[in-house]
């Protein structure tokens, strides 16, 4: 059999993300029937749940609510399906591009910033906000107050959650997970760092800011 190829495209809000992820559920859906259920005594994720818990990760950190659109994917990405000859799911893997950087630090009062930093401060998980070091507000972190950092009808808290499961589903252990957590925090301590220029050099210096280095450097 020949690879096919499916090209999603629309403008802003059309339905782009929701509707590929549709499509990955159902290949998984299709897989599935052709694959022989583990045991209920077995946890073990199966490849066609791996497939479509990348869509909950991929979605925190790289999807943020626009004027048009409340979950609005900010890069580009190119998903490969592989099924073997006996038509069972055999893997995948997905390339990204063109991720809106910008948006790490900056977003119009209109918008947000991506999911994930308004799910860390959303205490989902009370021991690992301390553990981070955040307080449960997103507007205490400039990275993430300059724009909403609500969406009607959301709940970051179980977005969260939803989120880490994914990551176990995917395989993640306990120590990879903490560390994704700790560099998105550490970006978010990062922007409540102010500088200042010292006077006659080009070097800068923290401006009143030093108590924060220890925290900042814990994360990096």
């Amino acid at each position: 059999s020949e690879s096919q190829s499916m090209l999603i495209t629309g403008e802003s809000g059309a339905g782009k993300t929701e509707n590929t992820k549709k499509v990955i559920a159902y290949f998984a859906n299709v897989a599935a029937l052709t694959t022989s259920k583990p045991a209920k005594s077995e946890k073990k994720a199966t490849l066609e749940d791996q497939v479509v818990q990348t869509n909950p990760v991929l979605e925190s950190f790289g999807n943020a609510k626009t004027v048009r659109n409340n979950n609005s994917s900010r890069f580009g990405k190119f998903i490969r399906i592989h099924f073997g000859s006996n038509g069972k799911l055999a893997g995948a893997d997905i390339e990204n591009y063109l991720l809106e950087k910008s948006r790490v630090i900056s977003q119009q009062s209109a918008e947000r910033a991506y999911h994930i930093f308004l799910q860390l401060t959303s205490n989902a998980f009370p021991q690992l906000t301390e553990q981070l070091l955040l307080v449960p507000d997103a507007k205490q972190y400039y990275y993430c107050s300059q724009g909403h950092t609500d969406i009607p009808g959301v709940d970051d808290a179980e977005e969260m959650r939803l989120t880490d499961e994914a990551f176990d589903i995917l395989g993640f252990s306990q120590t990879e997970k903490n560390d994704v957590y700790r560099l998105t925090a550490g970006i978010m301590h990062f922007g409540n760092m102010k500088f200042k220029q010292r006077p006659r050099e080009e070097q800068a210096e923290c401006d009143g800011m030093e108590r924060r280095f220890p925290t900042v450097c814990l994360f990096f």
